[in-house]
């Protein structure tokens, strides 16, 4: 793959070999944050389990305390003694019927779902559509909850859902370039701290095999898997 000559210079800028300390890997991910727009940092982080397995699922959310840096839209279902609440929090679509209708002809124009449990029969229904885009209410993440206001507001705050892929590997936003490495560790030491409490009894071994840091349209740079957790 031909990378453009912004890329190969950041990729100058560091040794993609060796593998750093938070903080290192973090700016060098602002300094290679070059493009045009504000380029989001993700972490990607592989660990020791097995993902086919149940009692070896890694899934959880966690509010990062400067939030993503994205505008986040809410779409709620709840029935109507709730839905005032929901808006007041800042739920930008709240409904019932009327939002399965409009999903399934192909509106997707929001980024979090949430439920009340007694909506979740009725959600169900948008399982093929919700479920691969990972956009599906799960209690885990605290999107199936009675208190749907509460999760509106965390959403907004910057509350982000993490889970294993099919290769056993985390794939989260921490926030954007402009941040700066301060802000950014602070989001990290969430993020890990809370995918190390969330280790499952049955892993064995060695749990973060290996971490990465990378902006939007940067390389990615390794983290010394020894120095988070």
């Amino acid at each position: 793959m031909k990378h453009g000559k912004k890329y190969v210079d950041s990729v100058k800028l560091f040794d993609r070999g060796a593998q750093y300390d938070v903080a290192e890997a973090l700016d060098f991910a602002v300094k290679t944050g070059k493009a045009k727009f504000d380029e989001t940092v993700e972490v990607h982080v592989k660990l020791g389990v097995d993902s086919r397995h149940a009692d070896q699922q890694v899934r959880g959310a966690v509010v990062l305390p400067h939030g993503t840096g994205k505008t986040v839209r809410v779409l709620v279902f709840c029935k109507e003694d709730k839905q005032q609440a929901a808006l007041d929090a800042g739920a930008d679509f709240v409904g019932a019927d009327d939002l399965v209708a409009k999903i399934n002809g192909g509106w997707m124009d929001f980024d979090v779902v949430v439920a009340s449990p007694d909506m979740m029969g009725l959600v169900g229904r948008l399982g093929k559509v919700l479920g691969p885009r990972g956009l599906m209410p799960n209690p885990k993440a605290g999107t199936v909850t009675p208190d749907v206001a509460k999760a509106v507001t965390e959403a907004k705050a910057g509350k982000i859902e993490y889970r294993l892929d099919k290769t056993n590997i985390i794939h989260c936003p921490i926030g954007k370039v402009s941040f700066g490495v301060e802000k950014l560790q602070e989001n990290f030491d969430a993020l890990l701290g809370a995918i190390v409490r969330a280790k499952p009894a049955a892993a064995k071994g060695q749990y973060i095999r290996s971490c990465t840091v990378a902006s939007t349209m940067g390389p990615g740079i390794k983290i010394n898997p020894a120095k988070v957790g």
